[in-house]
């Protein structure tokens, strides 16, 4: 069966096919999109970035995550060498753990704008405690399959 026609895109893919720095930080980041081909077709698109860097806004020491995107796109499909650069550009930029996780899934969300979105922030200790932040928009379409984000909870050495 084949699938509608992708909306005409409204934003041209600036980064993709040619070396680009690093933004600074994540709001002079551009995050970019791309029609979705199959836009009548309800379906899950993780992405899975194991080594996210920010800073502590305090100390400025470097605080390590692993984050899981899920989402079921609309119209769009956020451009993965954007999401790349995006999620690199925080590695300078000082937010606590809350603040990171859901400036990455509000971001996403304004963008696509998608049936659904979840993001799991699996923050490693600092101070012996690790910190974990999850936040989605709405309930999963009904018959979407959304598998378990995989990431076991943190134990110490116990």
């Amino acid at each position: 069966m084949a699938s509608k026609p992708p909306p005409a895109a409204n934003q041209t893919v600036t980064q993709l096919g040619r070396q680009t720095l690093v933004p600074d930080c994540p709001t002079t980041a551009v995050l970019e999109r791309v029609p979705n081909p199959h836009p009548d077709t309800r379906y899950v698109a993780r992405f899975t970035q194991p080594e996210f860097t920010s800073l502590c806004p305090v100390t400025g020491q470097p605080d390590f995550a692993h984050l899981v995107i899920d989402y079921v796109p609309k119209d769009w499909l956020v451009e993965s060498k954007s999401l790349k650069l995006y999620l690199a550009s925080f590695r300078n930029h000082g937010a606590f753990h809350e603040d990171c996780t859901l400036a990455v899934g509000k971001r996403l969300t304004q963008l696509l704008e998608p049936h659904y979105l979840r993001i799991g922030g699996y923050w490693y200790p600092r101070g012996g405690m690790p910190i974990d932040v999850f936040w989605q928009t709405g309930t999963c379409p009904q018959g979407v399959w959304l598998p378990d984000q995989g990431v076991a909870p943190y134990r110490g050495r116990g």
